[in-house]
């Protein structure tokens, strides 16, 4: 197996733990999926089965898998910090309203992260690819898009073609995430954001924020504006316990 300048200064655990990590960042190993059980990777590395025990403790603690008693290791599947919301893909929640997509790639380039309130979480992971794109229904602006991906944890990303696929679906099809977190609010909308909509400056918009994280690694972050009258977003949950109202 090829290895990267540096890989011999891994112990076998760790070793075994990269190539795990591998097979679940490329996609190859899904959320849920079951990955071979210990005896099973010990006798292909020829090592001890503790060996192997401990690069898999060490993918559990970081939230990439999850060990279960007698059944084995599986892929985790997505925490979300709210129950109640799940990641939308804006392509398929046009099509669900019988209108069709369109993709308009407006930017994309690598740099470094920048230190800033929206960047200082990916300090010390290197490039970033900003983008900045726009979302059409019917030929309509329904969204627009800026967001940052960080190339340490999906250096796949400088290769994909966003002006095809929308990075968002991207992400969901090609980089098993962990943890997720929203935020929702009001806009205004600027004189970019306003010519891009083609909506009045200052009409009010609906702004999601989002992050995501690959165990302790910050995969993206993505501000998505979208005139106030075309998107909204509905969830359905149960109560929990004894909570009411």
């Amino acid at each position: 197996m090829k290895r990267e300048k540096g890989a011999e200064t891994l112990s076998l655990s760790q070793r075994i733990r990269a190539d795990i990590e591998e097979k679940i960042m490329s996609g190859a190993w899904r959320p849920g999926d079951r990955i071979p059980v210990e005896h099973e990777l010990a006798a292909q590395y020829g090592c001890a089965r503790m060996t192997v025990t401990r690069a898999t403790e060490a993918l559990a603690e970081a939230g990439l898998i999850v060990r279960r008693k007698r059944a084995g290791s599986f892929v985790a599947r997505p925490r979300m910090e709210s129950a109640v919301l799940g990641i939308p893909d804006i392509p398929a929640t046009i099509a669900e309203r019988g209108k069709a997509y369109g993709l308009r790639l407006l930017s994309a380039r690598r740099r470094v992260a920048a230190a800033g309130a929206e960047e200082d979480r990916f300090g010390g992971s290197g490039d970033v690819l900003e983008i900045d794109c726009l979302h059409l229904a019917d030929g309509i602006p329904f969204a627009f898009e800026h967001r940052l991906i960080s190339l340490a944890v999906v250096p796949a990303a400088a290769e994909a073609d966003f002006s095809r696929t929308p990075p968002g679906t991207w992400l969901l099809a090609h980089v098993p995430w962990t943890e997720a977190e929203h935020r929702i609010g009001a806009r205004a909308a600027d004189a970019h954001a306003a010519e891009l909509l083609n909506i009045a400056k200052g009409a009010p918009c609906l702004m999601l924020e989002r992050r995501t994280w690959r165990g302790d690694a910050h995969v993206t972050w993505v501000r998505q504006l979208f005139a106030a009258d075309a998107f909204d977003l509905v969830a359905r949950f149960t109560p929990k316990g004894d909570a009411a109202g």
